[in-house]
């Protein structure tokens, strides 16, 4: 490996020589390392602020990403049925997305009631009647993309669509004041006003709202004490939400606004324009 200007120090798995060769390469020197080491300081969240920023080519293989996992969760939500389970749903969707050796690291499922109940819904055996959430966090070459969609069978309520509509206006307003400079919590705030704004104040309090995301789920979740600056070329994910509806995709943070990440592909959209920026959105897929 000196070709490449590194040395690997190895030895057997089953003797425990890690700390006995750090300290043959450093001697009695400081060191920091990213996780838990004996002695070291911890630094983790400095090295993980090296990898906010994605390069050109993390950028393209992001868009590749968001792309191929946007179609898989809305072609599978477009060949659900009523009367399935929350689970066969959840399979089918981890079966179209392993096509391209994509990772489902994080999945979530609710149906009908459950969705008013649970933000964070572990996927169960429970089957559809009318409404449906399914929720994914995607990686393939450490990256990872996170969205959210729905589908309704039959018309959907005229309460249910205002609802969902106020929550994509908020995400829309969270996006749109994520800008590189600016810190973090710049952003949540101006998010906290538009649950406020659209006459739901409270909600915001029930469960946290996002945050960057790139090479973990979400490096650090965005609140009042976040002194985290935004960076250019950094992804986020916002994850607003309001009893019985959510609101997530990934963008790509830039100096010309936000560049969706993850978007609607097959799904009826929605337009919306927030701070001079114009979004489209994915609506309720509504099934006959």
């Amino acid at each position: 490996m000196e070709k490449q200007g590194f040395i690997v120090k190895t030895f057997p798995w089953y003797e425990d020589q890690e700390a006995i060769i750090v300290r043959d390469l450093i001697g009695e020197s400081s060191f920091g390392s990213d996780v838990p080491f004996q002695n070291a300081m911890v630094i983790a969240d400095d090295v993980a602020r090296l990898r906010y920023s994605l390069t050109p080519e993390e950028q393209e293989r992001y868009r590749w990403l968001g792309e191929r996992v946007s179609s898989a969760l809305e072609k599978t939500m477009m060949k659900t049925k009523e009367g399935e389970k929350e689970s066969e749903v959840v399979a089918r969707l981890c079966k179209e997305i392993w096509k391209d050796r994509i990772d489902p690291i994080n999945l979530m499922s609710a149906a009908d009631d459950r969705i008013s109940k649970f933000r964070h819904p572990i996927p169960t055996e429970k089957r559809i009647e009318k409404y449906l959430m399914v929720s994914v966090n995607a990686r393939k070459w450490g990256l990872i993309v996170s969205l959210t969609r729905f589908v309704y069978f039959g018309k959907l309520p005229k309460e249910l669509r205002e609802k969902y509509e106020a929550n994509v206006f908020i995400d829309c307003t969270l996006m749109a004041h994520t800008r590189p400079g600016l810190p973090a919590r710049e952003a949540f705030q101006k998010g906290i006003d538009a649950y406020l704004k659209r006459g739901y104040p409270e909600e915001w309090k029930l469960h946290h709202q996002g945050g960057p995301i790139g090479y973990t789920g979400r490096d650090y979740r965005v609140n009042f004490k976040t002194s985290d600056i935004i960076q250019e070329n950094q992804a986020f994910t916002w994850n607003p939400s309001i009893t019985g509806t959510k609101s997530e995709d990934t963008i790509l943070v830039t100096t010309k606004g936000p560049v969706m990440i993850t978007r609607p592909i097959l799904y009826p959209t929605l337009s919306m324009t927030v701070a001079d920026i114009s979004f489209t959105r994915p609506a309720i897929l509504e099934k006959k």
